[in-house]
């Protein structure tokens, strides 16, 4: 996994992917709040995502939006696509994302798809198991994403170069 250290030159687009509304009842009655969940990428190999909870909707987003920010992640993106099929799990939610032809599209349920989409993956068939929450599944997707490994670094830990290993 690959840390973003700086976000200051990043075209962040940002995708609510859902809004929780608490209740907390008190003898004055019921005071509502808010939680939102966001994930934010440049649509080129860059994806985070945040929880944000605060009285309005508005706020609790721009508080997700902001600690989207500090949590990114490196995506390795191979033509559109992702290097290698990968599984990963985060509390009840499981999640299974594999690499597609070109002209396939994004098969995956909302949550998948906003991470997916925002890592700027245009072919991609994904499916998840067990709970549906899309906190879990958010965070399982993000960190299926940062498991996958890039062709390059896989090379250099195997100490061969590309060129022998597709000329060869």
């Amino acid at each position: 996994m690959q840390r973003v250290k700086s976000t200051q030159d990043l075209e962040l687009k940002e995708r609510l992917v859902a809004v929780n509304r608490v209740t907390k009842v008190t003898k004055g009655g019921r005071t509502f709040t808010f939680a939102a969940i966001v994930v934010v990428g440049n649509e080129d190999g860059i994806v985070g995502y945040g929880l944000g909870k605060a009285g309005e909707v508005a706020a609790a987003m721009q508080k997700a939006t902001e600690a989207a920010k500090k949590n990114l992640i490196q995506v390795p993106v191979l033509k559109g696509t992702i290097p290698h099929e990968q599984f990963a799990k985060f509390g009840g939610s499981q999640v299974y994302i594999q690499p597609a032809t070109h002209g396939t599209g994004v098969k995956a349920g909302g949550a998948m798809r906003a991470v997916l989409e925002s890592a700027g993956v245009h072919d991609v068939l994904a499916k998840s198991k067990g709970s549906s929450n899309p906190h879990n599944l958010v965070k399982a997707t993000i960190q299926a994403l940062a498991e996958l490994r890039d062709a390059r670094t896989v090379a250099a830990n195997r100490g061969v170069s590309l060129s022998t290993v597709f000329n060869g």
